[in-house]
């Protein structure tokens, strides 16, 4: 009888435990939208993010080949069994913002916690920028594949990736950071 008792109270509390965290969640991430920059405030992270990662041997050489440039300086990322990622950032092309962007991405398994970092992606051919640019959504691993680039031992960008038609970086508060995946995250168009 007892046994019985337990299952049927845990049917109950686990839709409400995830429920919970669902709203949680939202309120977290819709937060942060509530507190959006406005579009000066996001180009001067976007600009304050590219002086950062122009200190590392080899970004030069990425500002310089690709076609267009999407930075997210703060994605922020938390959870607590079901996790959630959104930031804001610009789409440079020739040094000039295109337009402004989000990016929101969800996860399930464990996870506890939260944290900030910047992700850029450089489209380093024609056709991977236009095809950004004309979609409606643009969702990692989905519209295109992102090679993450990491930091070689000397210190500097392993440059052997830059063939590919989108690269990643993702850089946290002690620089670029590697292992990580973008897949799954969706862009989309906002305004400012």
């Amino acid at each position: 009888m007892t046994r019985k008792i337990l299952r049927k109270s845990a049917g109950v509390i686990r839709p409400l435990f995830i429920a919970a965290l669902v709203l949680g969640l939202t309120g977290m991430f819709g937060g942060l939208r509530a507190m959006a920059e406005t579009a000066q405030q996001l180009d001067a992270n976007v600009q304050t993010s590219l002086d950062r990662f122009k200190q590392i041997k080899g970004s030069d050489e990425v500002i310089e080949k690709a076609k267009g440039l999407l930075v997210f300086p703060a994605v922020f990322k938390g959870g607590f069994g079901i996790g959630g990622e959104f930031g804001e950032g610009a789409l440079l092309v020739g040094g000039k913002t295109e337009g402004y962007y989000n990016t929101v991405a969800a996860s399930i398994g464990f996870q506890l916690g939260g944290q900030k970092k910047t992700i850029i992606l450089a489209f380093m051919t024609d056709p991977a920028l236009q095809n950004f640019e004309s979609s409606a959504g643009w969702k990692v691993g989905v519209d295109a594949s992102v090679a993450i680039i990491a930091i070689g031992a000397d210190g500097s960008l392993d440059t052997s990736k830059l063939n590919q038609p989108v690269v990643g970086f993702v850089l946290d508060q002690k620089g670029l950071m590697y292992n990580l995946t973008l897949e799954g995250a969706k862009i989309s168009k906002i305004t400012k």
